[in-house]
């Protein structure tokens, strides 16, 4: 927060702007990470966790752009996502990382952050962070029953399909 003669001021709108900005292309760098990431993992509980996760970062990033837009800026192209060691342990264990490193480069900024509306979504989208970053920990526990668990005897019938989507 900025202090003008001793009164507390919020971001500015040229500076929240900025700031939804970088934190969008941070967001959308970290998205594109899981979707490599997913083509990684085969084991199907663990797939279908990225698959959670990824969809609910499409929803992170929709309303970001909608507040860039709101506030008359730009989006940033998507960057370039490259996976160095492809093994379920190193991607989970590396997805769990950029996720700590999110929430920390974050967290201190948004309480500065007097719009509401805009602090209320960053508030949002860093505590399902923090969720994401702790489902990766947990898989790279080893465990599995990362979004509930299957009735005894139940299995999954193999691993996952190659592809995201299939029509």
């Amino acid at each position: 927060m900025h202090h003008l003669q001793g009164k507390a001021v919020g971001v500015r709108p040229a500076e929240i702007r900025t700031l939804l900005e970088q934190i969008y292309l941070e967001k959308l760098a970290l998205q594109q990470r899981h979707v490599a990431g997913a083509r990684c993992v085969s084991d199907y509980d663990i797939n279908n966790t990225y698959q959670y996760v990824i969809n609910r970062e499409d929803v992170h990033l929709a309303w970001l752009r909608d507040a860039i837009a709101a506030a008359g800026g730009s989006l940033p192209a998507a960057p370039a996502v490259e996976i160095k060691d492809g093994s379920m342990p190193a991607v989970l264990v590396e997805d769990r990382d950029r996720a700590t490193a999110f929430i920390e480069r974050w967290k201190g900024r948004i309480p500065a952050v007097t719009n509401a509306r805009h602090r209320t979504m960053l508030e949002l989208l860093m505590g399902e962070t923090r969720e994401h970053e702790r489902f990766f920990a947990q898989a790279a526990a080893g465990r599995s029953d990362l979004l509930g668990r299957r009735a005894d005897g139940m299995g999954t019938g193999g691993g996952v399909l190659p592809t995201r989507w299939v029509e």
